[in-house]
């Protein structure tokens, strides 16, 4: 079974917790993004990265100067979004690290995709992003479907714990022998399941935290998930598809 998340857009370099274990199997095509990003004017960047200019010249700096062999920092602790904060990474325990190691896999506008101890440098490039890169116009395009097949191993099962903008770089590619079963975490809205942000975000880090911690091998454990008040709606569900609701106590906001 295999696990695949998003990536955060904020970053952080930690050389000393652990050592890195390897280097990302797409480094080549991120040298590729690299040289396309560096060619670009400082306004060009800015405009993709749709930021403001203090991030734009701290990311506009940093592919300038990046070398991605040297300095890097494990993926899985490099990321500093509100999903990796509640995963908590840095407290696992040896057994939960050699489940994460095995089954999570974070996807990447700009290095593709990563297993958890490969090592990554700081960098800002989402999913959506529009860069032209090797005649292709966008990252979509760019990756086609090399983040499908390498993310597979031989069960063919795939619990989506990712944005739909990330997601959108495998769900197109599943084969009628893939099985892919997408957690979707909100509360109920005038019979409605509404997705909030920053409490979906909290929820997917937690549900790694819940799999690496039972060394989940069938997506139907995911069943069990109780945390932060959610609980598993059998009847909002369907096999494709695990629909978590959370309790709101009165006065929260």
């Amino acid at each position: 079974m295999r696990i695949m998340i998003s990536p955060a857009k904020k970053m952080r370099e930690d050389r000393d917790s652990f050592v890195c274990s390897d280097l990302p199997v797409f480094l080549d095509r991120a040298e590729v993004l690299k040289t396309a990003i560096c060619a670009l004017s400082y306004e060009q960047a800015k405009h993709m990265w749709g930021c403001s200019d203090r991030i734009a010249e701290e990311n506009y700096e940093r592919f300038r100067t990046m070398d991605l062999r040297k300095n890097l920092s494990p993926a899985l602790l490099a990321y500093d979004g509100i999903q990796y904060q509640y995963m908590a990474p840095s407290v696992f325990e040896d057994d939960e690290f050699s489940y994460v190691e095995q089954n999570l896999r974070i996807l990447s506008g700009f290095y593709g995709i990563l297993r958890p101890m490969d090592g990554v440098v700081p960098y800002r490039l989402e999913m959506q992003a529009k860069i032209q890169a090797k005649g292709f116009n966008d990252l979509y395009a760019f990756w086609g479907d090399r983040l499908y097949r390498e993310l597979l191993d031989d069960s063919r099962v795939i619990v989506n714990l990712a944005s739909a903008e990330y997601s959108r770089c495998v769900i197109p590619y599943l084969t009628s022998g893939d099985r892919c079963v997408t957690c979707i975490f909100g509360e109920l809205e005038k019979g409605r399941v509404v997705q909030k942000g920053v409490y979906a975000k909290i929820a997917r880090g937690e549900m790694v935290r819940y799999l690496a911690v039972n060394r989940c091998t069938e997506p139907e454990v995911m069943k069990g998930y109780n945390w932060r008040g959610y609980s598993f709606r059998e009847e909002l569900s369907d096999e494709d598809t695990y629909v978590f609701i959370r309790y709101q106590s009165k006065g929260e906001l």
